[in-house]
């Protein structure tokens, strides 16, 4: 734990962002925030090589508040330069939802850095879900009702994704990749991926699909 913090002190963790495109018009329209640790010894890791770790010794919470700043203190400066700025989104872990303060800590942050939540979307992989919903939506509603927006990272892959649509304060569905990679072989893939989006626009939400 020690060097974690030390890594988190001498800034080793490094935000890349991932653009985001309109396919209307090809325009650039968010963006994601990705962490990589420039290690010392080990040289540039990616979030696989370390994340699993975090989440088990509970460090994680400290990281995805870390990123957080970092993304705001970005946005704050790219406003203060009169510069243009984009929503980018954050990943969050399951640990880190189950902290108590939570949601304050998030209006703390972006307090501090004067950041408009409109430009903050924070994202959640649907594999973290399980049956009960009810604080997840309280919490999520909690935070939407400052500005924040929220999307669901991987749809379609989890055991309940239509439910999610019904339960919880989503503004954003991430179609994963895995569809979008089967279309060019499978009917099935890309009637989904038509489906979807035809769903998630009558319920007016917007359509992420990667790759």
């Amino acid at each position: 734990t020690d060097s974690m913090e030390a890594a988190l002190a001498q800034d080793q963790f490094q935000i890349y962002l991932q653009p985001k495109y309109n396919i209307k018009d090809d325009r650039l329209a968010g963006a994601e925030a990705l962490v990589r640790w420039q290690h010392p010894e080990w040289g540039l890791l990616l979030p696989s090589e370390f994340i699993p770790l975090f989440e088990k010794n509970g460090f994680i919470v400290e990281l995805d508040f870390f990123i957080l700043g970092e993304v705001c203190r970005m946005i704050q400066r790219r406003l203060q330069e009169k510069r243009h700025c984009v929503p980018i989104s954050i990943n969050q872990s399951r640990v880190l939802l189950q902290e108590k303060d939570y949601v304050k800590r998030v209006a703390d942050i972006l307090k501090k850095y004067d950041t408009p939540p409109r430009y903050i979307e924070l994202e959640l992989t649907e594999r973290i879900f399980r049956d009960d919903l009810t604080d997840l939506a309280k919490m999520m509603g909690e935070l939407r009702n400052l500005g924040i927006r929220w999307s669901i990272d991987d749809f379609g892959t989890g055991y309940s994704s239509l439910n999610l649509l019904k339960e919880l304060p989503v503004d954003i569905i991430k179609i994963d990749k895995s569809f979008l990679d089967e279309t060019e072989s499978s009917e099935t893939s890309k009637i989904i991926i038509r489906k979807t989006v035809e769903l998630t626009q009558e319920l007016d939400k917007t359509v992420v699909c990667e790759g």
